[in-house]
């Protein structure tokens, strides 16, 4: 079948001009994002609870040269993701990515399913999974008036790895990835890509307690790399979904995790 004279989708990896948010932009892997999309040329809207760190990344990006703004944002505040969603409207017009990283992980404690507390259970599921659906709705009207608009909803490999000892994390992230599959039907029309990125263990400058040095070792061994994986190893993934690159690639989830598993 002849496809002469139809137009080509650009193979352009560059995020120049792309106005991308980023969720959790203002530490771990989420400030690894927010520093390479802008790096690559891209704006990036830094929205994060934490004020203090939040500015630090964009006073990093601008220092570097690149383009960066913080919004202070709850995910899991129908409100506060209002807000951001008339920011962006009224500064730039147009939303061209969002990345739906930010989530509760590193303050965790391990501990099994029955004895997790109901309140810990609903903010996490607050945070981890309404968030995306409050944040994507309300930066919806952004998204359509761009002309290549992509999600890219971060999960966990915890939800293939079926990991004990944090069920809530698990689930959010599971909930995550049927998100993004589902939404991807929804805005296909809209020619909004929706994609799932799914990180293995990353270590990051932020400590936390749900990984035990044994567990660790663990992992490590179950891997094909045998090396720790650091947040700059989630960045490429996160980059070519949001660009032209991948251009028809919707509804997929797309798993980061030196060969630990093959789902």
């Amino acid at each position: 079948m002849s496809d002469a004279g139809s137009p080509r989708p650009s193979a352009a990896r560059s995020l120049a001009d792309r106005v991308v948010v980023i969720t959790g932009g203002g530490q771990g892997i989420g400030r690894a994002y927010a520093r390479e999309i802008a790096a690559d040329g891209g704006i990036a809207v830094i929205a994060d609870v934490n004020e203090t760190t939040g500015r630090s990344v964009e006073q990093e990006i601008l220092a570097a040269g690149g383009e960066a703004v913080f919004h202070p944002l709850d995910v899991s505040d129908a409100g506060s993701c209002q807000a951001l969603g008339r920011f962006v409207s009224q500064r730039y017009g147009r939303v061209d990515g969002l990345v739906n990283n930010a989530a509760v992980f590193s303050t965790i404690t391990m501990r099994p399913f029955w004895e997790i507390p109901v309140e810990e259970w609903d903010r996490l599921m607050a945070i981890n999974l309404r968030g995306p659906w409050l944040l994507t709705t309300a930066l919806l009207n952004s998204l359509r008036a761009s002309p290549a608009a992509s999600i890219v909803n971060i999960s966990s490999d915890a939800v293939w790895l079926g990991r004990g000892g944090y069920l809530h994390y698990v689930a959010s992230k599971g909930g995550v990835a049927a998100l993004s599959f589902a939404m991807s039907h929804e805005l296909g029309a809209d020619g909004i890509r929706v994609n799932t990125v799914a990180p293995g263990p990353t270590y990051t400058e932020v400590e936390r307690a749900t990984v035990s040095p044994a567990q660790k070792t663990a992992m490590l061994e179950r891997q094909s790399l045998h090396r720790e994986a650091h947040p700059e190893d989630m960045v490429g993934a996160v980059l070519f979904l949001l660009s032209d690159a991948s251009g028809f690639i919707t509804g997929q989830t797309l798993h980061v995790n030196g060969g630990m598993l093959h789902a």
